[in-house]
């Protein structure tokens, strides 16, 4: 039996949190999504639960209190988490926010899209990339 794949989404948007564990529910039900409110929250997470490894975070940019890119670089502290990939999410299609994330250590970067079919494509395609 194949282990469950943990999904972590830190985002500060309580709809985009639901379109999100919506799309993966669709891929598959069994796929578990895990949601921060924001980074302070997400990485208090990280690094007190050792046991707490998901296998792709899921990081929105514009959040109040700690932003993406701020996470980002925090996350990339943390050993046991230096495997993960960290998919930035945003509502951003500026260029220099792809590129900047890329090099801070995203490994993709996907535009919140207009459909909730569109965010399940595109999930499913960085998903099965594994």
């Amino acid at each position: 039996m194949q282990e469950k794949i943990i999904c972590f989404l830190i985002d500060d948007d309580h709809d985009d949190q639901e379109i999100f564990s919506l799309a993966l529910n669709a891929i598959d039900e069994d796929i578990a999504c895990i949601t921060a409110n924001d980074g302070v929250d997400a990485l208090n997470k990280l690094r007190k639960d050792r046991g707490f490894t998901p296998h792709f975070i899921f990081l929105d940019l514009n959040m109040v209190r700690m932003n993406g890119r701020e996470c980002l670089k925090e996350i990339k502290k943390i050993p046991h988490l230096n495997n993960i990939p960290v998919i930035i999410y945003s509502t951003s299609t500026e260029q220099k926010d792809i590129t900047e994330t890329k090099l801070l250590g995203a490994s993709d970067y996907i535009v919140k899209p207009p459909s909730i079919s569109i965010l399940t494509k595109r999930l499913e395609q960085v998903l099965r990339k594994e």
